[in-house]
């Protein structure tokens, strides 16, 4: 303890450490690039804690009495910016090639794997409630509980909403008003039309039952191969046969073991 720091950026040593804690904890590979991001993160938790460097908030964060904080660091590490309708291709595709033939006799299973504050899960619960009414479902994870709370919520400034559709801002939003002017609230019914639940991509997916339809975008571009093999391989036992599996465009299964075919760029069809 002592007098707080005014450098913010850890040194190559101290980042050093939380590049292995994330990959210890989480899997995550945090390339050089991040030190910058991760500073500007966790610099305010060291003024809140009176800490003197990124070293001391390393001892903290591993001592027995402190996981509560530990917590807090990996959700702050893991924490993504992200919008309504983000690469808008997966979604046009998901409308026009997938949902005019899909059984209405069967229920539509999707699973957003890696969900973050939400917009991705009410993105997806638009589309299919305007589209095929009742008959989907759709879960929604994140190893981040922050981020799901927020998601649970479902209220975003304006910024985020910038590419959602009119009609489902109309249909599916409430205008925030006085206070919350600049905001909008995703309503109920598409809100309770989402399961949120805490998961680590690293565990065991069998839980989670068999799906017709996985996102988990701009996630896998944090992992190793090794690490992004192992999901690729449990994603294979939950995913049914011809069932739909969406990557970011900035990721690929390229040098991975799978069975999928590629059917456009970061979109997968399994065999």
């Amino acid at each position: 303890m002592g007098t707080t720091t005014r450098e913010n950026i850890p040194t190559k040593e101290e980042f050093s450490l939380f590049q292995t804690l994330a990959h210890n904890r989480l899997g995550i590979n945090l390339p050089a690039h991040k030190r910058v991001m991760l500073g500007h993160r966790l610099f305010k938790r060291l003024i809140a804690l009176q800490l003197n460097n990124f070293r001391d908030y390393f001892n903290y964060i591993n001592h027995l009495e402190h996981t509560k904080e530990l917590e807090k660091a990996l959700e702050l590490i893991t924490t993504n910016e992200t919008f309504f309708f983000r690469e808008e291709k997966h979604f046009e595709f998901l409308q026009q090639k997938i949902l005019p033939n899909i059984s209405v006799n069967k229920t539509f299973k999707i699973w957003s794997a890696a969900a973050s504050t939400g917009e991705e899960p009410y993105s997806i619960a638009m589309l299919m409630q305007y589209h095929c009414g009742s008959s989907w479902q759709l879960m929604a994870s994140d190893v981040n509980n922050s981020v799901l709370t927020h998601a649970r919520k479902g209220i975003y400034n304006d910024e985020r909403a910038r590419f959602l559709p009119a009609h489902y801002r109309k249909e599916f939003c409430m205008k925030g008003i006085d206070e919350f002017q600049g905001f909008m609230r995703v309503k109920p019914n598409i809100r309770n039309k989402v399961q949120y639940f805490t998961f680590n991509l690293l565990d065991d997916m069998s839980p989670i039952g068999m799906v017709d339809l996985i996102f988990i975008r701009n996630v896998m571009i944090y992992f190793t191969d090794e690490t992004r093999q192992k999901i690729i391989d449990n994603i294979q036992t939950i995913l049914n046969p011809k069932g739909w599996l969406f990557i970011s465009h900035s990721e690929t299964l390229h040098g991975l073991s799978h069975d999928f075919n590629i059917v456009q760029p970061a979109i997968y069809q399994r065999n």
